[in-house]
């Protein structure tokens, strides 16, 4: 097997960027209320190992059974198990968008599924709403959602910032759905994740639960989505909508009026594309050298765009100057 390339935004060999457009990460965080729950959080001892008290919370905050909720150390990690399971169970073939987050194809790879091309034939479906790269609806969905396993990755569902969930709540209980908090409370180094089993997979949650190391989750872990269960949290994320609005479309705004293309999105990223004649690699390496990193959405299957998480107004600002700088525009 060749090895696997992994394209992620975020830090890199040039350490923190001071305007990293490369992630989607709530850029009003962090939230004040997780932080302090991690930061107190006793790391001297081992957590529950079987998470009886965060279990009931995360039940208690999507109004499920405590046997739904399946624990991950990330959502990746749960990719790769889910990935695992049906592959053991005797799957072979996987539906991916045609835009997607790299782990989806990575752990297919891993485990021996093979792309299919027909979300009604695949064993195992990966959505995601609002999806990555592009912040849109999910489409192409199985006509039958409880035929395959099927997986809607949430990741994004508590940063939409316009438009609904392409499926509504009794659609939902049919179908895995994956939860990675810890971006939309602007934590993204804290690893935590969580799974709500189908209604009609309790021997499924059970079997995956049995797949998961001891202790997947550290104190850390814990404390973070302890705190998302709460609702103080939940109304601090609300309110971070309201600020995340503004900024986008000022960041809208500022980037067609110079001249960039922008691909709409419901959610607090987008994917763009620069001016006419400028080359997109040597653009990348000089914002680079200014402190500004955008995320280059060729791995996504979109060559010539970029994907830009929201910032503040001064954020953009340096990023169209550099540019303009850079290019003599």
């Amino acid at each position: 097997m060749d090895a696997v390339i992994r394209i992620h935004g975020g830090p890199d060999a040039g350490g923190v960027a001071l305007h990293d457009f490369s992630t989607n990460s709530n850029a009003c965080g962090p939230c004040p209320i997780a932080q302090a729950a991690v930061q107190s959080a006793d790391a001297t001892r081992y957590p529950d190992p079987q998470y009886i008290a965060l279990k009931a919370a995360l039940a208690a905050h999507h109004s499920v059974e405590p046997w739904r909720v399946v624990l991950a150390g990330s959502a990746s990690e749960f990719i790769f198990r889910i990935s695992a399971w049906v592959r053991q169970g005797g799957g072979s073939r996987v539906h991916l968008p045609q835009h997607a987050y790299g782990d989806y194809a990575h752990a297919a790879q891993a485990w021996g599924l093979a792309p299919c091309a027909d979300a009604d034939a695949a064993d195992l479906v990966w959505a995601c709403d609002p999806a990555s790269p592009t912040g849109q609806n999910h489409t192409g969905w199985p006509q039958v959602l409880e035929r395959s396993t099927l997986v809607l990755d949430g990741a994004y569902a508590p940063l939409r910032l316009s438009g609904e969930s392409a499926l509504g709540a009794k659609q939902r209980d049919t179908v895995w759905q994956l939860f990675s908090p810890n971006k939309a409370l602007g934590l993204t180094g804290v690893r935590a994740a969580y799974a709500i089993a189908p209604v009609h997979a309790r021997a499924a949650a059970l079997a995956l639960d049995a797949m998961a190391p001891s202790w997947v989750l550290g104190a850390h872990g814990v404390a973070m989505l302890s705190a998302w269960a709460q609702a103080d949290t939940q109304a601090w994320v609300t309110e971070s909508l309201g600020t995340l609005r503004q900024w986008k479309q000022h960041q809208v705004d500022m980037l067609e009026n110079a001249g960039w293309t922008v691909m709409p999105s419901n959610a607090n990223f987008f994917c763009a594309r620069a001016p006419e004649g400028i080359d997109l690699p040597t653009l990348l390496a000089t914002l680079r050298t200014h402190g500004i990193k955008l995320r280059d959405a060729t791995s996504f299957g979109l060559p010539g765009w970029v994907r830009l998480g929201v910032l503040p107004v001064p954020a953009v600002t340096d990023l169209l100057q550099v540019t303009a700088q850079a290019t003599n525009r």
